[in-house]
């Protein structure tokens, strides 16, 4: 039976920037129940597994709710589309899958792991040049002992599909929530929650422990 994975955001604000921020097309979420808790989740489709971000559920609703203006960021659950913003709609489900073994103790097909050498190398390679136009461009931060990590899911589809997380070591957390990088420049990306025009950024994704899947768990 195939696996499904579930992978904590640190809070809410990190999920409704996951299923939202710099996105053209906000992702699908699920409402559902997990370790008796109510949960809103969203898939990542892998080639032998369903990979899922979630949060708790503040509340019941029919969209989540992601506007970031003016340096400040806005989420919550709501059942109308009223105002101006980004909207993830919710999809109620009665209960999970029944084919898929939720959270197996043993995690085949994990990520294989890429070290980085800097936040610089890590924005250019959220470009796709072979699919310039599906970008994906969430980066997602964990601690790790002493240190963060951050890092971008790519894959490489030969016989069969890997996936690879490419990522940074950090010293200290970043505690804003989207990285600025600039193409017309050499300087350095920086954490930030205000938007420049002219500059590139990146949502970051606060998880609140890293996962087996990563392959970084020794």
């Amino acid at each position: 039976m195939p696996s499904h994975f579930f992978v904590e955001t640190a809070d809410f604000g990190s999920f409704a920037r996951y299923v939202c921020a710099l996105r053209e097309s906000p992702l699908r979420v699920y409402s559902h129940d997990l370790n008796k808790k109510r949960v809103l989740s969203s898939r990542k489709v892998l080639s032998k597994a369903l990979f899922s971000i979630y949060t708790n559920s503040p509340k019941s609703g029919r969209y989540v709710l992601y506007n970031a203006k003016g340096g400040k960021e806005e989420f919550s659950v709501v059942n109308s589309t009223k105002s101006f913003a980004q909207y993830a709609p919710i999809v109620n489900l009665s209960s999970l899958p029944p084919k898929f073994i939720v959270n197996p103790k043993k995690v085949d097909g994990k990520f294989i792991p890429v070290h980085i050498e800097d936040l610089g190398s890590l924005a250019r390679l959220t470009y796709d040049p072979e699919s310039p136009d599906e970008l994906d461009l969430t980066l997602f931060l964990f601690p790790q002992k002493t240190k963060w990590i951050i890092g971008y899911i790519t894959s490489l589809d030969l016989e069969e599909i890997l996936y690879f997380f490419n990522y940074v070591t950090l010293d200290k957390e970043p505690t804003k929530p989207f990285l600025q990088y600039s193409t017309n420049d050499d300087k350095t990306p920086v954490f930030t929650d205000k938007f420049q025009h002219g500059l590139s950024y990146l949502p970051v994704v606060k998880l609140k422990n890293g996962h087996p899947m990563f392959g970084l768990n020794k």
